[in-house]
């Protein structure tokens, strides 16, 4: 049947992060799907398509997907797809920073997993309330998750999950200050990736392998690393992630003292940002552009950014951007305080300008 090699066809570029093509082949097979009223195919194209537009940063199209896709589910009491529809929606809302919510859909979505013995389901939910356990703040916590959901995927031989699951523990180490294991970890999730095809996680780990030797000092090739990622993000039409690799590279020319270039860079991060809608986004940037207005004794724009900053992550209820904007804060006034990473069981610490923010 014609719909039936477009949905395969359409399967094939999602699995080789061709997402725009993905998308475009997906939406078709669902106005076939939906002419003929096959449910089940019906259902699988929304969660497809609710997949790729978070993919690629379009959190709202996705809520409305995964949303669609539960009241079908729900309909034909097909609990696995419930819970499958439960655990997209909370990653699009954790995206927009409503880590809350998230958490609660994940922790229906592992009970349904558990009862069912779905142990991909189950790996795949942890991960997902790691991440969001790291934008609440809670960033030992989010470690131990990233460790268990990849003790799981280890045990069924998965290697994107085990893949994953080492950038998150790549990304959680960097922000607790350990520095060596972040570069370990994504160097080791980078090479699984590299053996599967996975742009999208080649890219990924080579984000992180970038900040990983940002963290360490080691500019020049955090740039290259940084570099190779964005040449895949544009390709597979990742907004979200090339953002956070602009934010990046203006946080590495910033430690280089190349501060029109690191302020080319944030503000252009920004702009993704705002149009995704990503609050942590806007956040870094702010911080990021208030220190570049600090450095160049701008203070009452650089109080402007951080109080900003501060409301914004203090309103989403963010503990690590809050004690960053603190921090800057307290520096603005010329007091060293930054007790509140030790609060977090964090190994952060700053004495003075630039400050290399993991």
């Amino acid at each position: 049947m014609e719909i039936d090699s477009i949905f395969r066809r359409a399967e094939e570029f999602k699995e080789r992060s061709l997402f725009p093509e993905s998308l475009k082949l997906f939406k078709k097979a669902l106005k076939g799907y939906s002419k003929t009223g096959d449910d089940e195919k019906i259902l699988q194209c929304l969660l497809f398509l609710g997949d790729i537009h978070r993919m690629v940063g379009d959190f709202g199209r996705a809520i409305r997907k995964y949303l669609e896709a539960l009241k079908i589910a729900e309909g034909q009491k097909d609990i696995i797809k419930t819970a499958d529809a439960r655990v997209g929606l909370g990653l699009s809302l954790r995206a927009e920073g409503r880590w809350k919510e998230a958490i609660k859909l994940f922790a229906e979505s592992s009970r349904t997993y558990q009862k069912k013995g779905d142990t991909e389901g189950l790996a795949f939910t942890l991960w997902a309330k790691a991440g969001s356990l790291r934008i609440k703040g809670d960033i030992i916590k989010a470690i131990e998750t990233f460790r268990e959901s990849h003790r799981m995927f280890k045990s069924m031989e998965h290697v994107p999950g085990i893949g994953y699951s080492l950038c998150g523990l790549g990304g959680t180490s960097r922000i607790a200050g350990r520095f060596k294991d972040s570069l370990r970890y994504y160097t080791a999730a980078n090479k699984l990736f590299s053996h599967i095809r996975d742009k999208f996680g080649i890219a990924y780990s080579f984000c992180g392998i970038g900040n990983a030797q940002r963290m360490k000092g080691d500019y020049g090739n955090a740039i290259e690393n940084f570099r190779k990622a964005t040449r895949l993000y544009q390709a597979i039409g990742d907004k979200v992630s090339y953002s956070y690799t602009l934010w990046s590279l203006g946080a590495t020319y910033k430690m280089l003292g190349k501060y029109k270039r690191s302020e080319d860079y944030y503000k252009k991060a920004m702009q993704f940002f705002r149009r995704t809608k990503d609050p942590r986004g806007i956040i870094y940037c702010r911080l990021g552009l208030g220190e570049i207005d600090l450095l160049k004794k701008r203070n009452i724009d650089a109080g402007r950014q951080f109080k900003a900053a501060l409301l914004e992550s203090t309103l989403k209820d963010f503990a690590l951007e809050k004690c960053h904007a603190k921090v800057f804060i307290n520096y603005l006034n010329g007091k060293i305080d930054d007790r509140c990473y030790n609060r977090l069981g964090l190994r952060l610490g700053f004495q003075r300008l630039p400050f290399n923010v993991p």
